[in-house]
């Protein structure tokens, strides 16, 4: 009873949600967790900036979540119009209600691809060199609902060491966000932890893109201290997306914008996507469908 009792709560949320698409005077904005607030803020100033002359609304609103659920909840709630997710963020906003938001976009590489990878790094002290050598130790993951951070090391690591997740490691938790797992193994919290790379350029860069990549820019991370042991298959990119309630034409103002972000403020799109991007290409759920199938299969939503 009290499941039918949230159901029905959430239908009227869908209902007035849609009632006032038409009249939107407030653009809301979900920026995912993991990284420092003010970091995050500043990071997408420009937006507020420039999207109400673009969508013709009085406000933009920025959501800075703690932690990856927050944004999608937000979503699912109808109370935000725009996020940035990864793969399996919106695989689980998809799994709870596929027609709760619509993946528009995802970026493209500098080489092109539309992928990126997990990376597993640990302190270059600690004398490791492999993946072997952390048979028996404590592995970090970023956030449960990560892509990069959980759901494919989770899948794909036991192939690698030929023995499950929880049998080849000692110990495995969760960092709190990307940025701050990579602080956690520097520290020594654990040794070793997985996050989210392009896997383009060079890793003492923190490579074209990416949770390191941020993190070297911003001047907390010195890739002398760490060593990589392991990177994943290629992951697709996460998608843009919005409300799907949203009416067709700021749908279509706000991806025209994006697409065209690249050029008319690099220093915005580069700010967003935190490193060296090509630009933006068209997606739509079919893209993700295999992300979608292996959420379902290890987490179940």
């Amino acid at each position: 009873m009290f499941k039918k009792i949230l159901l029905a709560t959430a239908a009227l949320a869908a209902l007035s949600t849609s009632a006032i698409a038409q009249d939107m005077n407030e653009f809301r904005i979900g920026i995912l967790g993991g990284e420092n607030e003010a970091d995050r803020l500043r990071n997408f100033q420009c937006m507020v900036d420039k999207l109400p002359e673009v969508l013709g609304v009085e406000k933009v609103s920025l959501f800075p979540a703690a932690d990856y659920d927050g944004v999608i909840q937000g979503l699912l709630g109808g109370t935000l119009d725009y996020a940035e997710l990864g793969a399996s963020g919106y695989a689980k906003v998809y799994l709870a209600d596929p027609d709760a938001v619509d993946p528009i976009l995802t970026t493209v590489q500098t080489d092109g691809s539309m992928g990126y990878h997990s990376v597993m790094v640990a302190r270059k002290d600690s004398g490791m060199t492999a993946l072997e050598d952390m048979k028996g130790k404590k592995l970090g993951f970023a956030d449960p609902d990560s892509t990069s951070g959980f759901l494919v090391p989770t899948v794909t690591l036991p192939e690698a060491t030929g023995a499950p997740v929880d049998e080849f490691f000692s110990e495995t938790g969760f960092g709190g966000g990307h940025e701050n797992l990579v602080l956690e193994v520097v520290k020594g919290t654990f040794d070793a932890g997985t996050t989210w790379a392009s896997g383009v350029g060079e890793f003492e860069d923190g490579y074209t893109s990416g949770n390191l990549r941020k993190m070297v820019d911003k001047g907390i991370l010195n890739m002398d201290d760490l060593v990589q042991l392991w990177e994943s298959p290629l992951i697709p990119n996460g998608p843009v997306v919005v409300r799907s309630s949203m009416n067709d034409d700021t749908k279509q103002e706000f991806k025209e914008f994006m697409i065209n972000l690249p050029e008319t403020d690099p220093e915005c799109f580069a700010a967003i996507q935190g490193g060296d991007f090509k630009g933006f290409s068209e997606v739509n759920v079919d893209f993700y469908k295999p992300i979608i199938a292996a959420r379902k299969a290890t987490i179940g939503g």
